[in-house]
């Protein structure tokens, strides 16, 4: 492999930093419309191991706002299509693929060895909370998305402590729930922007769900954030 392909980003970070970098793993949880982006991000900046936990398949539905749905990759599950994509990126990554719907009472199985940074991209509130209450009691550092469904302003997301957000349905949850667990800080990715559907005005899944209306551009941006907030740690860049 030719050590040109991270020679930009080695010219803002540094060669010590790409260093840290190919040491580090993370677990990235959820390669959805957020956590793809997220995904290629990390990758691309050159992290060393990647844990990428989703238990889905690619379905036309996912092609709007996912960056590894494509009418090539209908049917595969998203685990094997963001393996394949990082080889052909940096084939000296290892990506690491755990198929599985994560909960309280899975998530040690599933985390295990060295873990240098979470990336929380799940959409279900009780995983979640297990996945954040894992980090917190294990001491490692982790970065949670909040909602991106139902918004269109990607200028409007940011990054702060979880006690720090209003607006958002998800965050409200989340706060509470980490109250009674006494976990006084998290890091979140967000947005203030209102939602601009909600109840009956969501639409209906294959299931007969109601389900976020999404774009191209809201959980890319946030998967970015995600992505710059992780490296630029790891890195220590501040």
């Amino acid at each position: 492999m030719s050590e040109r392909i991270f020679s930009r980003t080695e010219c803002l970070l540094g060669a010590g930093a790409m260093e840290k970098l190919a040491a580090c793993t993370v677990f990235l949880f959820g390669l959805g419309g957020v956590g793809s982006y997220a995904f290629e991000a990390i990758v691309r900046s050159g992290i060393g191991c990647v844990h990428v936990v989703d238990y889905a398949r690619i379905d036309e539905t996912n092609i709007n706002r996912q960056l590894l749905a494509l009418h090539s990759t209908i049917g595969k599950f998203k685990t094997e299509a963001a393996a394949e994509r990082a080889s052909d990126i940096n084939p000296l990554v290892k990506i690491i693929e755990n198929r599985m719907f994560i909960d309280a009472g899975n998530i040690g199985n599933c985390i295990k060895g060295k873990v240098d940074y979470i990336l929380d991209a799940i959409d279900s509130v009780e995983s979640k909370m297990a996945l954040i209450e894992f980090a917190h009691d294990n001491d490692i550092p982790i970065v949670s998305c909040m909602g991106t469904g139902n918004k269109v302003q990607p200028e409007r997301l940011r990054i702060s402590d979880i006690y720090e957000t209003a607006t958002d349905p998800l965050a409200r949850i989340l706060r509470q729930g980490l109250k009674k667990r006494n976990i006084k800080s998290l890091d979140v990715v967000w947005s203030d922007e209102i939602p601009l559907l909600r109840g009956e005005r969501l639409p209906i899944n294959n299931d007969g769900k109601r389900v976020p209306a999404s774009t191209a551009y809201v959980p890319a941006a946030a998967g970015i954030l995600m992505a710059s907030h992780i490296v630029n740690r790891l890195a220590s860049i501040k």
